[in-house]
């Protein structure tokens, strides 16, 4: 089967790599750059499953800027673009999707497209009455950068908004590429499998924010935060999963994804929603005081990365502390490999790891790794547990 990828971001290739496994997949983009470093086996991101899968070649799978190639033969079309919250729409911007639809359905009639990209509640049946297309799915993804791959190969669960026989096959093609075999496949409407990718999300965030708020208790009242989330962590209905305190939740996908939750709520009675969002501001509020307290002089970013074995940083709550502190008169300088610009944000960007320890006065990470075992003193970290 011919299946066609639009997108080469986290989302587009797990589900890219997973699907070449059996089938033949084409990746279209629109980056010249980024379709030939696939093209020669590399990735455009850290995540090394995938690395490892195209540099071994076990799959058939292509990157082309050639949308009519891409599209004349495929029997699926998934879209995997970008949907950045628009703070002046108060939504996703969408606005990726219906190019890709619209020019996709201008050369295949008869494709299954699969939306893959994260949309408002509602948005799939909107589109579908707008062009009249009932071929047309929302099937979310549950994947963590940096391990995106192995999320689609064990996955928690196959969701596919849509009870028709396209949807099922595309359940099987997911299943199919899959190396767990007892993988839950839940078939629903097209609004609520939207839903349950916002719900999802928001519920993790809430998690989060929890446990950081635990913290911002305990430092403030001078307790033993491990103590209290361990004892916490012991009741089976809470575990000891997800709980490790941090400068807020990041990494992209949960403060847009909790704001475009909230708007969706904009006619419906709610006070938690509202609250997650709004804990995420006052957990770097707090954060970005406690470091003042410490009166430094030189602030070192230690990493602005939000998850180990990631190198995206995209609306990482580090950020957001800088500004703070960067507002207040402080020097911020920041450590982050993944750079290749010697500023980011009119700070200087000091990728000579001694140079960088030796300059700052006080180092902010968010994870505190191995890297930074000999200048501890120095460290400013949540960090509890050494996991994400």
């Amino acid at each position: 089967m011919k299946i066609t990828v639009v997108g080469a971001g986290y989302v587009g290739l797990a589900n890219a790599v997973l699907l070449s496994r059996h089938h033949e997949v084409t990746v279209l983009d629109v980056d010249a750059t980024r379709v030939d470093l696939i093209n020669r086996g590399g990735i455009p991101f850290d995540d090394a499953d995938m690395r490892a899968f195209l540099d071994a070649r076990h799959g058939r799978l292509r990157a082309t800027l050639d949308s009519d190639m891409a599209y004349r033969e495929a029997s699926f079309i998934i879209i995997a673009t970008p949907t950045n919250y628009d703070a002046r729409t108060n939504a996703f911007d969408t606005s990726s999707i219906e190019a890709v639809h619209a020019q996709a359905r201008g050369i295949n009639t008869q494709a299954t497209v699969v939306i893959k990209s994260t949309v408002p509640v509602g948005y799939t049946r909107r589109l579908q009455q707008r062009q009249n297309d009932d071929n047309l799915l929302f099937s979310p993804e549950f994947l963590r950068e940096g391990r995106a791959l192995h999320d689609n190969l064990h996955p928690s669960r196959i969701i596919v908004g849509a009870h028709t026989e396209p949807a099922r096959l595309f359940a099987r093609l997911m299943l199919q590429g899959a190396e767990r075999r007892d993988v839950p496949v839940l078939h629903t409407d097209a609004t609520e499998a939207e839903a349950i990718k916002l719900f999802a999300n928001t519920y993790l965030a809430m998690r989060v924010a929890y446990f950081n708020e635990l913290d911002t208790y305990a430092a403030t009242h001078g307790l033993d935060t491990r103590q209290i989330i361990q004892g916490v962590g012991l009741d089976p209905r809470i575990g000891t999963h997800y709980n490790n305190p941090s400068f807020g939740y990041g990494g992209y996908c949960l403060p847009k994804d909790t704001r475009q939750l909230l708007a969706n709520y904009r006619d419906v009675p709610q006070n938690l929603i509202q609250a997650i969002v709004d804990a995420n501001t006052t957990r770097k509020d707090f954060i970005a005081e406690e470091i003042l307290r410490r009166r430094p002089r030189v602030v070192g970013i230690h990493r602005l990365t939000m998850k180990s074995g990631s190198d995206n940083f995209r609306a990482s709550s580090i950020q957001g502390v800088m500004k703070r502190l960067k507002a207040r008169g402080i020097e911020v300088i920041v450590h982050e490999p993944t750079l290749v610009e010697d500023h980011f944000f009119n700070s200087e960007v000091v990728n000579d790891l001694p140079a960088f320890k030796q300059r700052a006065d006080l180092i902010v990470a968010n994870r505190h790794g191995a890297e930074l075992a000999d200048v501890s003193h120095k460290v400013y970290s949540k960090d509890l547990f050494g996991s994400d």
